[in-house]
């Protein structure tokens, strides 16, 4: 679920009113009347977004906030409060919060808040995605395919590769977008890039889509396998199905050939390779193929 917001407020009338607004703004609240339940809740669902009171009875919002923190450190708290003094103020900062709004609640208000802070908060998890590949070719862009961080990886890939060509990200923007507006069923192979680069679709994050960027490989062929083994043309190409889980038969059928014929092949493959059963010769043809 997205646009998760949690309300924790020991007045019914400021949930009520709240929860109306969140919902005709297209979110989904979660109440909360007391610290306790607001805790119990996010061990279940987790907010994107909190909005808390400062001032509940048992456990006051400061204290829920900083235990909140410790379970979810990442999901902004929002408070909502009274206290305008500088000192109440600073509390709710200490206490792990990002923002805070006065009571009276004027709905506009908090939604705006929400809002941009919602991003700032998303933005991040990206960047926390980024780290989480860290050694990975990913980056991130919007949309329109305008980029918004990549990790090192990525900018060294793309300088090699387009080492001639004069404002490379711009050019990559449009084409990035046009894979993106036509469903990114497929890995786009980028154009004019030298060595060739390929680009895989991660997944999306809100307005924001994950990409993996890799050096493109060539289909395998039985050819790779001829010059890598000591094998002949025909001995490369049942070994090349072989190693595509097929049988003697259905080897035979593919290259047009009597499977006795395919047999013998087999027999000098495994000689020349000196393994001495078909799953070892797919297996050493496979690490091969794997490796182009």
């Amino acid at each position: 679920m997205d646009n998760i917001v949690l309300v924790v407020d020991d007045s019914p009338e400021s949930l009520g009113m709240l929860n109306v607004a969140l919902n005709q703004a297209g979110y989904t609240a979660l109440v909360a009347l007391d610290g306790t339940q607001a805790l119990s809740i996010a061990e279940k669902v987790t907010p994107e977004i909190v909005l808390m009171d400062a001032v509940m009875p048992n456990m006051d919002g400061f204290e829920t906030c900083r235990q909140f923190k410790k379970m979810l450190p990442n999901v902004p708290v929002i408070f909502m409060t009274g206290l305008t003094d500088s000192d109440d103020v600073v509390r709710g900062f200490n206490a792990g919060g990002v923002d805070y709004v006065t009571k009276p609640i004027a709905p506009d208000e908090v939604l705006a808040r929400i809002k941009a802070h919602l991003s700032t908060a998303r933005l991040a998890r990206s960047a926390q995605n980024a780290l989480d590949h860290a050694g990975k070719n990913v980056f991130s862009v919007d949309k329109s395919g305008e980029m918004a961080w990549a990790t090192p990886q990525v900018y060294e890939l793309i300088s090699n590769s387009f080492a001639q060509q004069a404002d490379i990200w711009q050019h990559l923007k449009t084409e990035i977008d046009s894979w993106l507006q036509s469903g990114h069923q497929q890995p786009l192979v980028l154009s004019n890039s030298q060595p060739q680069l390929t680009l895989h679709y991660e997944r999306q994050e809100q307005d924001h889509f994950l990409l993996r960027l890799s050096k493109h490989k060539p289909a395998p062929t039985a050819e790779l396998l001829q010059a890598a083994l000591p094998i002949t043309k025909r001995e490369a190409e049942v070994l090349f199905w072989l190693s595509h889980a097929k049988t003697n038969w259905e080897i035979s059928q593919i290259l047009s050939m009597s499977p006795r014929t395919v047999n013998k092949h087999l027999e000098m493959v495994f000689k020349k390779l000196a393994v001495e059963n078909r799953t070892a010769a797919a297996a050493a043809a496979i690490k091969i193929l794997d490796a182009e």
